[in-house]
């Protein structure tokens, strides 16, 4: 395995609330990803079908139409529906982290689906805590997914928005040895009265794992175009909270630096940077935050990683 390749942010939005046309949309960007020289590639969050963005805009009891919608427009790993990408990662040789609403039976997961460069699904991790008005949609995920995947081109994790404070959660990432994770998000840097919050906090996070984890950090965020916003009131009426634009995509090295610098607003590309995993030795020989400056002795972390079900079997007792 080389310890360096290219890495990328798709720097996109999706057809909102178009599952088909998201699904083309994310092969096209793998192909380019594949005629760029990228190995992995990293998508924002709920990217197919796109994330709901009017969850706090307009009235719980007003959305029950889109959201029946949002639910036929989420994605049925049980019924094959990620096989077109599948399909694109082994055709192209590039490994992708892609964020989706993930149908389960009658209940959605804001998850993270990782698709190694032959095309085989690794795994999917579902997001621990939706945050505010996301509980109004997707379930909560457990402990099961909380991994580290072996992808060819290293050690691949990632967390989904304000799952990045989770403190624990990050750190039971970094005790895996995660040497690249993905960040993946929305943008609120267009939300009336965060605008000039919302970059700089997801700023600060990335950094913060980037230097604490000794790992490089992929931010993957979608700008929310005036088709998308169209669609919304369309559907649900006028609204003034959300504005065309926004979205912050990067990627950061181990030692805080940007391995390829923001990219911001309606543009939509690749972007693009050089991860060389042998300067995570240089960065561990002062913080091994896994290892010697774990203090295992003193602080140790506990995680349930048994899968959670509703439905379990007692044993047999004759």
């Amino acid at each position: 395995m080389s310890t360096r390749f290219n890495a990328a942010a798709a720097h996109a939005a999706p057809v909102l609330l178009d599952k088909s046309a998201t699904l083309d949309k994310v092969c096209a960007l793998i192909a380019e990803a594949g005629r760029s020289d990228v190995r992995l590639l990293a998508f924002a969050e709920t990217f197919v079908p796109g994330y709901a963005y009017w969850l706090g805009v307009y009235p719980a009891m007003a959305q029950q139409a889109v959201m029946l919608e949002y639910a036929a427009q989420s994605v049925s790993i049980a019924a094959g529906e990620l096989a077109p990408v599948l399909e694109a990662c082994a055709r192209h040789r590039v490994n992708v982290v892609l964020g989706l609403s993930e149908r389960d039976g009658g209940t959605l997961y804001n998850s993270q689906a990782f698709i190694d460069e032959h095309g085989r699904l690794l795994g999917v991790r579902r997001k621990l805590q939706p945050t505010m008005s996301e509980r109004y949609v997707w379930g909560q995920g457990d402990g099961s997914t909380l991994k580290v995947y072996d992808m060819p081109v290293g050690k691949v994790g990632g967390l989904i928005c304000g799952e990045h404070s989770m403190n624990l959660a990050r750190h039971a990432l970094i005790l895996q040895h995660e040497e690249v994770h993905v960040s993946s998000w929305p943008t609120f840097a267009t939300l009336k009265g965060r605008e000039a919050w919302f970059d700089p906090h997801v700023d600060a996070l990335s950094k913060v794992h980037a230097y604490t984890g000794s790992c490089f950090v992929i931010v993957a965020q979608d700008p929310i175009t005036q088709a998308n916003l169209d669609r919304i009131e369309r559907l649900l009426g006028p609204q003034d909270v959300f504005k065309a634009g926004g979205a912050r995509s990067a990627i950061y090295g181990p030692g805080e630096e940007f391995v390829a610098a923001p990219h911001t607003g309606l543009e939509e590309k690749l972007v693009i940077g050089e991860i060389d995993l042998g300067r995570i030795r240089a960065a561990k020989l002062q913080h091994d935050s896994a290892g010697h400056y774990a203090r295992a002795e003193i602080l140790r972390l506990v995680i349930d990683t048994e899968p959670k079900t509703p439905l379990v079997g007692a044993p047999r007792t004759d």
